[in-house]
């Protein structure tokens, strides 16, 4: 061969060469998100985790991939969200929002490791073997969320002392929504309150559930963990503001949309802390080896724009407490 000939052989060789390597080029882990929620309701969650995933430097777009599903509240949809992500060969299994996220994932894959976010123990559930050593393909973080039903209820209590009824709205779609009506049943008996369940698993059934409230005369409320609940945050705080109830909520996002106050775990750092975990798991750590992750940091937040116009003169140990009042 000519040395010409060969420099344009060993040209068009080279030219060729990065579609080839392309194409064998392992291609970016794929995370997938299951999620119970709607995005447009919960984008700020998926920022947070991802903030968990780029502290390990991982960066969506650049080095891996977020594969999103959505179930928007409608909970029979995640089993088949679930089976589709597996199919997709993700590298990890995100299953965050209502615990029914975290059933649907262990029960589509016993190999892919799952990395869950949700209100319930995970151990009641047979998630995992232990909070320590989670023992199988599941880990991830625990908001107990739920477990503060009864903290809730007594502060409706000191909010609402003349109220000898409290209704709580629940979703019964939601696996975790029974024990946690249980353990506010049962607080309910320490403070002499009684308790009216209300159905909220539709559109439909909050509005039903308020005329009931109203028929009834009940002047508090109590709205549970739920993700379905959190998506229809504006329709529950208007129709508790129409009906001049004071009510109290699991997170922050309902006194930011008008509600009166809300007790629970910062989601958002609890979302991060998932991220941080898929993130150690792309690095080549077991779920089995990383002990499931509970809340350290809890937050109270009043509206006191809200209490005014219910007439309402907040306890000044609550107002003591809040990690947050909003006064617009």
């Amino acid at each position: 061969m000519q040395r010409r000939e060969f420099l344009g052989a060993l040209g068009g060789a080279a030219a060729a060469w990065p579609l080839g390597a392309r194409a064998q080029q392992p291609a970016m882990p794929v995370i997938g998100w299951l999620d119970t929620g709607a995005r447009n309701q919960f984008a700020d969650r998926v920022t947070a985790f991802q903030r968990g995933l780029g502290e390990h430097g991982f960066v969506n777009g650049k080095n891996i991939v977020i594969e999103e599903r959505w179930a928007e509240g409608h909970y029979d949809r995640l089993p088949a969200l679930a089976a589709e992500l597996v199919q997709r060969r993700v590298t990890v299994l995100a299953a965050t929002g209502a615990v029914n996220a975290t059933v649907a994932a262990i029960n589509a894959t016993k190999t892919l490791p799952v990395v869950f976010g949700n209100g319930a123990d995970p151990v009641k559930l047979g998630f995992v073997s232990s909070l320590n050593k989670p023992g199988g393909n599941a880990t991830g973080v625990s908001f107990f969320i739920g477990e503060l039903g009864a903290k809730r209820l007594e502060m409706m209590r000191a909010v609402a002392p003349t109220a000898g009824t409290v209704a709580v709205l629940a979703n019964p779609n939601n696996t975790v929504s029974r024990p946690e009506l249980t353990d506010i049943q049962a607080a309910s008996q320490k403070f002499g309150l009684q308790i009216l369940v209300l159905d909220g698993g539709t559109d439909a059934e909050i509005d039903a559930s308020f005329a009931k409230m109203a028929q009834q005369g009940v002047r508090a409320l109590l709205v549970n963990t739920d993700s379905f609940l959190s998506s229809r945050r504006d329709r529950i705080v208007a129709l508790a503001a129409s009906q001049a109830v004071p009510a109290i909520y699991a997170q922050r996002e309902f006194p930011a949309a008008g509600g009166l106050m809300s007790y629970g775990t910062n989601l958002s750092d609890g979302y991060r802390l998932a991220g941080t975990y898929v993130g150690r798991i792309l690095k080549g750590e077991k779920p089995a080896d990383l002990p499931v992750l509970l809340p350290t940091k809890f937050e109270l937040v009043l509206n006191l724009k809200t209490a005014k116009a219910l007439g309402l003169t907040l306890p000044p140990s609550l107002l003591g407490s809040a990690d947050e009042v909003i006064e617009q």
